[in-house]
Formats: structure tokens, C-alpha cells, sequence
């Protein structure tokens, strides 16, 4: 199953969750709902977070980094009953140390998803921003709900992921059929498992998850940071609380009018074109790889080692198969969030092909392609749950036969990523929340032009939605998530800097507000 996901590499794929040594919060729920705040637009008729006073016990977490500080915090299960059952967050911080004078409050950060966990991300950015300003804020991770470190963590089969999975390019309608089962399978153990949990796994409860960390931290106003998933979780966010943001980077930004069946469509044709300038990149590289000295011979190459795994796959250390026709298409599908690693992944396929070689693939599956069942039930729990998708397969089936003819890469494996939500129990809106950005505050948006996880149209869709943002384009870059990335773009991060240190952002007129250079192509390893 090809794990596309609306996240930054990093979070995509994390170390195995770290155990974390933390007290819980001490929580008093004083009323169901606040009357001054409530969002306008579509959310003005929604009751707003359950005003809750608590005082959070921190306590240090060296297997978060240097420094870093971690606790828990209750919230409401749903906050429509804010007395009734509640659930955990897993919280930690890197705190500020520049004088009270100088500090700005808390910056809460997402590293996107749905499902990626958030709480090493606090460190990155505190390491990744100018140390000048990193010093001013609390910078704040989360695992969201059911993510990670948090209680309950949602899982719902836990040995989806643990065989070779049928080649999710169906060639008859018996293997259609074994794969149409499989999300109809995962879709019921969700219900059987955590059928409580599924109908209060939306973004506007997340998006009320982060009002309750406001309210827990005494602050009148958060300051936000979020990447990808997490950049729709910003903008639900400020629909539902527009007085209570300060400041708010945005990057590599969700199209929310496309959430989620269009946007996963618009991804499919985006990664396509990311998956050819590898193949382009390698070509580049002939004398090196041996692969073809074309993108389209690189492509019978790739394509070439695609049917050998599908007949015959790798086996693990234990003798068992590991690494399949998907397992393979889930490991270099990352190359297409951050082209750093494509040297690794093109060395890989030149050893398998050219000699016969296994571990450099084994090692880049391990580092790439190995997949998180709790960050997939996440995914599923929270983007079957914000709208409605269709449930007519056969509909999923013919967009996707349509899709495979011109963008084959992902066009099965991204379906298949998504069918549960044809069979999910939670029936969402027919429509998405429409986002309100009237009488913000600036906002800063940070969005490459070849981004295939949340392409350039789309987060210019989402710039239209929010008049006060102003946006850096970062012209001619495909990597997912334009900041905080190795090695830097000093462009990129200098407007974060400023914006973060002073609220500047940059003043040209018009949808592009600002342009940065990307960070030049990798070279192949020595």
C-alpha cells in the first residue's frame, strides 16, 4: 500500500515511538463552551473549545532531545459533551530562554499526516530556526489524537503491514475483487476496535485539540507552524478561532476545497511528474548507475525491476518475503518528497538490476518504504471522517483506470492508500468545511511549484481563502516542505526568521508574493 501522505519527510517516516516520561495534566472543565469566541462563517453556529484551566506538569524527556520537556493533557473526547469521557494528548516543549521581555508565547507545530507524530518536530525547529529566535518561544509538539504517544493510540489491524501485500495494480477481477475485500476488512476492524473513537477523528477536533493546549498554557493567543496535513489543520484552525492566532507559518499547503478525494487525485498527476525527473535525474547520471542514459529507458529499468519483485520478492532475514511490487513502489515513492534521497535510491536499483544485489535495497526499504499501521489507521480515521467520499467502488475504479493511463505511478497504489473510506462507518459532511480567513492577522505560506504531496495550484487555491497571507514560491522546487530541510535554503529560511522574530512579511502585490531559488539537485554518493 503506497503511503502518500500530506506530510514533510521527516514525519513520514519517524523512528519508532519514543517512550516518553511525562505527569499527567491536572484539568477542570469549568463550562461546555465559550460564548466570546466562536468562528465565523460556516463554523459560527459550532460551539467552541470547553474553557479548561489546568496546570501541566513538565517533565524532562532526553529521548526528545536536549532539553526538551513532556507531559500529558486531557481533552474531551467530544467536545459537544466536554463533561463526558476524555482522552490524552502527548505533549512536550522546547522552552524559551530569552528574557520574559523578549518572549512570544507558545508556538505550537505539525508535522502533518493525517498520523505523523509529532513531538520530534518541537526539537527541529527550535534546532532549524535562527537561535535568536527560537529563544523567544515555547515551541511546542503533539501527537495528535489517537497518534503515537498519545491515549488511546488508534490501531486497527495490526498485521496489515507485516507480509508482501497483493500487487495493488490489479491485472483481473479477482485480484480487484481480493483488494476491494482487504479495505472493506480494514475499514470494519476499525469500527470493531475503536467504533467509539472513529466519529471524533476529524480536523475540526484536532483543530480544537490545539484551542485546549492554548487554554491549558493560560494563553489568550497561539502562534502556529505546520507543514503539509498540518497546514489544513491552520486553516480550520483560524475558520473556527479567528481571534485567537498570532502568527502562522504555512508550509506546503492542503487545498481545502479539494479535501480529501480530489486533493489525493491532484497527487497521483503531481508525483508522476516528480517520479519522471528522477528518472530524468538518473539518466542524467548514466555512467554512474548504468540504468539508461533516457528517462524512458530509466523507466523500463524501474518498471523492469518492478515485475521481478512482483514475482519474485526479496526475502527479510527471517526467509520470509519482504519486499514485493508495492513494497518497492512505498520505497522509492519518498524520493519524491525530498530528492536527497534519490542518489541512495538510484544506487539501490543499479545494484539489484545490474548485479544481482539485494542490500542496498533492503537498507532503503528499512530507511523508506516500511509503513506505520497506527499512522495509516490515523490517516484513514481522520480523512474518511472530515467529508464524505464516494461510495460507489466502481466510481473509485473508473477515476482510476482514467488516472492510470498518464499517471501510473501511484494512480492504484494511492486508491488503495484510500479505499477504506468507500466502506468507513463514519459518514462525513457531503461538502468540506469552508475555510474563512477574513480578519487575520499576516500569515506566511511557503510553497514550491513542482510539490507533488500538495501541488502549486492547490495551495494557491488555499492563498485565495486567506487575504492577509502573503506567499514565498520557491520556483522550480519539487521537495515537500520548502523550511527546516537538509541542507537549507537560506531564502526560505530568512522569511521564516523575519516573520517569526517581527511578524514581517514580504509586500509585493498578488498571489506571488515572494520568490526563492530552490536548493540545487544531489549528486551521486562518492
Amino acid at each position: 500500500m503506497m503511503e502518500i501522505m500530506f506530510a514533510r519527510p521527516a514525519a513520514i517516516k519517524h523512528c519508532a515511538m519514543k517512550s516518553l516520561i511525562v505527569t499527567a495534566a491536572t484539568l477542570t472543565v469549568v463550562a461546555a463552551c465559550s460564548s466570546g469566541s466562536q468562528g465565523h462563517g460556516q463554523a459560527a453556529s459550532v460551539s467552541t473549545t470547553a474553557q479548561v484551566h489546568a496546570t501541566l506538569h513538565w517533565t524532562a524527556c532526553p529521548a526528545e532531545g536536549v532539553g526538551v520537556e513532556c507531559t500529558m493533557l486531557s481533552v474531551p473526547l467530544n467536545y459537544a459533551d466536554p463533561s463526558g469521557r476524555h482522552i490524552q494528548l502527548a505533549l512536550d516543549m522546547v522552552p524559551a530562554t530569552a528574557p520574559k521581555s523578549q518572549q512570544q508565547g507558545i508556538l505550537l507545530v505539525n508535522p502533518g499526516g493525517p498520523g505523523g507524530d509529532g513531538l520530534p518536530l518541537a526539537a527541529e525547529i527550535a534546532a532549524g530556526l535562527s537561535p535568536s529566535v527560537a529563544a523567544q518561544y515555547d515551541i511546542v509538539g503533539f501527537d495528535p489524537r489517537g497518534v503515537g504517544s498519545s491515549v488511546p493510540e488508534l490501531t486497527c489491524d495490526p498485521s496489515f503491514f507485516k507480509q508482501v501485500r497483493p500487487d495493488y495494480v490489479p491485472d483481473n477481477a479477482r485480484a480487484l475483487q481480493v483488494l476491494e475485500n482487504r479495505a472493506k476488512m480494514y475499514a470494519a476492524d476499525c469500527e470493531q476496535r475503536f467504533g467509539w473513537l472513529l466519529p471524533y477523528m476529524t480536523t475540526e477536533d484536532v483543530a480544537r485539540d490545539l484551542d485546549s493546549i492554548r487554554a491549558a498554557f493560560g494563553a489568550d493567543k497561539i502562534n502556529y507552524y505546520g507543514f503539509s496535513y498540518g497546514t489544513y489543520i491552520g486553516q480550520v484552525y483560524v475558520t473556527l478561532f479567528p481571534d485567537r492566532i498570532r502568527r502562522m507559518v504555512l508550509d506546503s499547503t492542503v487545498d481545502p476545497t479539494g479535501v480529501w478525494y480530489q486533493d489525493n487525485v491532484e497527487q497521483d498527476y503531481a508525483f508522476q511528474g516528480r517520479q519522471e525527473a528522477f528518472f530524468t535525474w538518473i539518466a542524467t547520471y548514466d555512467s554512474v548507475y548504468h540504468l539508461g542514459a533516457t528517462a524512458a529507458a530509466v523507466q523500463a529499468s524501474w518498471y523492469k525491476a518492478r515485475a521481478q519483485l512482483a514475482a519474485h520478492p526479496i526475502s527479510g532475514p527471517n526467509g520470509e518475503p519482504l519486499i514485493g511490487a508495492d513494497e518497492f513502489d512505498d520505497t522509492f515513492l519518498l524520493g519524491g518528497y525530498l530528492d536527497t534521497l534519490w542518489p541512495g535510491l538510484a544506487q539501490a536499483l543499479s545494484s539489484y538490476l545490474n548485479h544481482g544485489q539485494t542490500a542496498d535495497l533492503l537498507t532503503q526499504y528499512e530507511q523508506s518504504g516500511t509503513q506505520d499501521e497506527n499512522e495509516f489507521a490515523v490517516y484513514n480515521a481522520v480523512q474518511c471522517s472530515d467529508v464524505n467520499w464516494p461510495r460507489s467502488f466502481s466510481y473509485w475504479i473508473t477515476d482510476t483506470e482514467s488516472i492510470y493511463k498518464t499517471a501510473p505511478f501511484q494512480a492504484w497504489d494511492n486508491a488503495w492508500f484510500n479505499a477504506a473510506c468507500a466502506f468507513w462507518p463514519v459518514k462525513g459532511p457531503a461538502t468540506p468545511l469552508t475555510i474563512d480567513g477574513k480578519g487575520l492577522p499576516p500569515i506566511l505560506m511557503l510553497q514550491g511549484t513542482l510539490d507533488p504531496a500538495t501541488p502549486y495550484q492547490g495551495a494557491q487555491d488555499a492563498h485565495k481563502l486567506l487575504p492577509s497571507a502573503r506567499m514565498v514560491v520557491v520556483v522550480g522546487g519539487g521537495n515537500h516542505g520548502q523550511s527546516m530541510e537538509q541542507p537549507p535554503d537560506p531564502c526560505v529560511q530568512n522569511y521564516v526568521n523575519a516573520y517569526l522574530a517581527t511578524g514581517a512579511v514580504p509586500d509585493k502585490p498578488g498571489l506571488v508574493n515572494a520568490t526563492c531559488s530552490p536548493v540545487p539537485d544531489p549528486t551521486p554518493k562518492e
